[in-house]
C-alpha cells in the first residue's frame, strides 16, 4: 500500500505526493480514499463558504476572500477587511454559519457550465484562481461559489462550527480559523471539564460570582499587605537614620541589604521624605545573587553640585554593572555580587 499525502494540479494534470513509489510504476492501481479524514475535509472546505456568506453580511460586501486552507482538523479563511472583528461580530458571523447549518441545506452543484452563465447566476470566484470557459458551481442556499472542492450533501452534516481565533496577517487583511463536527465537540468538552474543575477549586455552583468575590477579597488582601509592608519600610528608615553617621552636617546612611531594587528604591524614597535636607545614602543589595546598588541625594545637595548619577556611574564598576537615574536618584544592576562591599565604599 502506498499512501498519499498530497495532491495537486500542474499544468491541468493531478499529481499524487507519495514518501515511496510503487516498484512498478506501469502496474494499474487501485484508489482509495480514507472515508472519514475526506468527510472531515469536506465539512470544514463546505464550511468555509457559508462563513464566507455571514462575513459580508456581517461585516458587509467588501468582504472578498484572500486565501484559505482546508484540513481534516480545522479550516483557515482570509478575507479583506479594514479592522479587527469584536466579540459580537465573530459571534454574530458563528450564528448565521450555524443556522445555515441546522437548515440542511442541499448541496446544489452544476458542472460544467460556461462561465458567463455562472457570473449571472452571481457566483463569486476565489482569489487568486484560474478558471477555464467551463466552471463548476457550488450553492448551499443563498451561498453561490465557483469551486472544485470537496463539499457535503447538506449542511446539516457539518454539525457545528466554531471560531476559534481572529488575527490580521497583512495591511487590510484578517485570518480566522475554524473547525467542525467533532473538533467543535471536543473543544466543547474541554471548556465544560475546566468549568467543572474550577467549580471544584472555588466550590460554589455560581462561579462567575464566586471569582469576583475571589478577586474582591485578593484586592483587599494586596491593600493589606502593601500597608503592612509600607509600616515595616518606615520602621526599617527610622532605624537606619537612627543609625546614620554625620559627615561634616551631612546624615550619611550606608547600608547593605538583601532586598530587589524595587524595594530599595521604596526605602530610598521614604528616607527622603523623612529626612528632606543633608542626606545622603547609599544602600547596597543582593538579591537572588544579583548585586544592585542605589544612591539618593537630597535636594540641597544636589543643589551644591552632587550628583547621584555619577557617584553611581563610578561604583558600579566593582559590580560589573551599570545604571543611571536622576541626579538625585540612581541605581545599578551588576553581575558581580563580591564588588558590592567595594562598590559601597567607592560610591560613600
Amino acid at each position: 500500500m502506498i499512501q498519499i499525502f498530497d495532491t495537486k494540479r500542474e499544468n491541468n494534470l493531478i499529481v499524487h505526493l507519495a514518501n515511496e513509489l510503487p516498484k512498478n510504476v506501469n502496474e494499474t492501481f487501485l484508489a482509495e480514499i480514507d472515508i472519514e479524514k475526506r468527510k472531515a475535509a469536506a465539512r470544514n472546505h463546505t464550511a468555509t463558504h457559508l462563513l464566507h456568506e455571514a462575513l459580508r453580511e456581517v461585516l458587509g460586501n467588501h468582504v472578498e476572500q484572500k486565501g484559505s486552507y482546508v484540513s481534516p482538523e480545522m479550516l483557515r479563511f482570509d478575507f479583506a477587511h479594514f479592522q479587527k472583528l469584536t466579540k459580537e461580530e465573530i459571534r454574530q458571523v458563528e450564528h448565521l454559519a450555524n443556522e445555515r447549518i441546522r437548515k440542511n441545506l442541499p448541496l446544489e452543484e452544476k458542472r460544467e457550465i460556461p462561465i458567463a452563465e455562472a457570473q449571472k447566476m452571481g457566483a463569486m470566484a476565489l482569489f487568486g484562481e484560474k478558471y477555464g470557459e467551463k466552471v463548476r458551481v457550488i450553492k448551499f442556499g443563498n451561498s453561490a461559489e465557483l469551486c472544485g472542492g470537496t463539499h457535503v450533501k447538506a449542511t446539516g452534516e457539518i454539525g457545528m462550527v466554531r471560531i476559534v481565533s481572529e488575527s490580521s496577517i497583512a495591511a487590510g487583511i484578517r485570518r480566522i480559523e475554524a473547525i467542525t463536527g467533532k473538533a467543535v465537540e471536543n473543544i466543547l468538552d474541554e471548556i465544560q471539564d475546566k468549568m467543572y474543575a474550577i467549580q471544584d477549586v472555588v466550590n460554589v455552583p455560581e462561579i462567575v460570582n464566586a471569582i469576583k468575590k475571589m478577586k474582591e477579597e485578593n484586592s483587599e488582601l494586596t491593600k493589606k499587605i502593601e500597608e503592612f509592608k509600607h509600616k515595616e519600610f518606615e520602621n526599617y528608615a527610622d532605624k537606619l537614620l537612627a543609625q546614620a553617621t554625620d559627615n561634616q552636617g551631612i546624615t550619611t546612611i550606608k547600608h547593605k541589604t538583601v532586598l530587589p531594587a524595587e524595594d530599595v528604591k521604596t526605602l530610598a524614597f521614604i528616607l527622603k521624605n523623612k529626612k528632606t535636607e543633608k542626606l545622603f545614602v547609599v544602600i547596597g543589595s543582593v538579591f537572588a545573587g544579583r548585586p544592585n546598588l542605589t544612591v539618593l541625594l537630597s535636594d540641597d545637595l544636589v543643589a551644591a553640585g552632587m550628583n547621584a548619577t555619577n557617584i553611581i556611574r563610578t561604583a558600579a564598576k566593582e559590580i560589573q554593572g551599570g545604571g543611571g537615574g536622576q541626579p538625585f536618584f540612581a541605581q545599578a544592576g551588576g553581575k558581580n555580587a563580591d564588588g558590592i562591599d567595594k562598590a559601597l565604599e567607592i560610591a560613600m
